[in-house]
């Protein structure tokens, strides 16, 4: 009896091997048959559907739908544009995209670690903390960090005429703001550790305006728990090879389209050579559209989404 068992678990075990074998055999993977995926999955941020206008801020729910209908395969969240941030809406959110086959897979929040006041930068590292956590109830690995700025220039208007450039406070300079950041973005590490969401620093304005800014920070703090952000329309000279310096400790992407001219300013971005860049380093992350044009998004976001799909569509490999 043990016998012919053994022997009829055999036989079973063959005939589901062979026809395994003969299916795969029969229809080849997209990338012809090697496994490897076939390009970076393309998410978008819910700021694209809305970019600060008054009479234009969806609900991340009302994102997520659209996100789905025009064929993205994931979510990136701007926290400020969150309604409500009980835990029955966080679940529901989840279940939409989920059911949508689609990941929350980002989410950007603001702080403001630039300042001589230690109570102003205590306040913001428990926010960041707050931000870390809903991410966390969210299921959302990657957060997008800033560094803040000084804030002496009056409006964000202003400081985009300025191309991000604004003087310190009287009597400091960027020497004595760089160790608050560290310090700050440190005491946020246990609780992404604990939680598992990543820190992205942004090249944003501030002390992240230049990317020495950037990696002087990150490399600072040395943890795996601080990586970079790369948005690839926050460098406005030179984008190309201050993309690359970054690139390297890039986990997350944010990619500026413009369609019908940007709201602050408009640049021609060519994605095939970001892409290539990105390549080089191996990074297989996702690549997530802020779409910052007049246009409207309707008819803007999905042409972006088809030159991101190009773009970052992975090469077939050369014989």
């Amino acid at each position: 009896m043990t016998l012919n068992r053994r022997t009829f678990l055999l036989s079973a075990s063959a005939t589901a091997a062979g026809a395994v074998a003969a299916t795969a055999h029969a229809a080849p993977s997209p990338s012809g048959g090697s496994g490897a995926r076939p390009g970076n999955p393309i998410a978008v941020s819910t700021y694209s559907y809305w970019r600060y206008r008054a009479d234009s801020k969806l609900t991340i729910e009302q994102c997520i739908r659209l996100a789905a209908e025009m064929g993205f395969d994931a979510v990136e969240i701007l926290e400020i544009q969150m309604h409500r941030k009980d835990n029955a809406y966080l679940q529901l959110l989840k279940r939409q995209a989920f059911l949508a086959g689609m990941d929350l897979c980002g989410m950007s929040t603001h702080q403001h670690f630039v300042s001589p006041d230690a109570e102003d930068r205590r306040k913001n590292i428990e926010q960041t903390i707050a931000s870390i956590e809903l991410a966390y109830k969210l299921g959302i690995p990657t957060i997008r960090v800033n560094t803040g700025r000084w804030r002496t220039t009056e409006s964000f208007d202003e400081l985009m005429r300025n191309r991000g450039i604004e003087p310190p406070l009287p009597g400091y300079t960027d020497e004595d703001a760089f160790p608050w950041v560290i310090e700050s973005l440190e005491k946020c590490l246990p609780t992404a550790e604990k939680c598992g969401v990543l820190l992205g620093l942004e090249n944003h304005w501030g002390l992240g305006l230049t990317p020495e800014g950037v990696l002087r920070i990150v490399d600072a703090v040395d943890s795996p728990w601080l990586q970079v952000t790369m948005d690839t329309g926050n460098f406005l000279e030179d984008p190309y090879t201050r993309l690359e310096k970054i690139a390297p400790k890039t986990v997350f992407v944010q990619a500026k389209t413009y369609y019908g001219g940007g709201v602050w300013y408009t640049l021609e971005i060519d994605y095939d050579r970001v892409a290539a860049i990105l390549r080089k380093h191996d990074y297989r992350g996702y690549v997530s559209l802020e779409f910052e044009g007049q246009e409207d998004p309707k008819t803007a976001v999905p042409k972006s989404l088809a030159v991101l799909r190009k773009a970052f569509a992975r090469p077939p490999r050369e014989g």
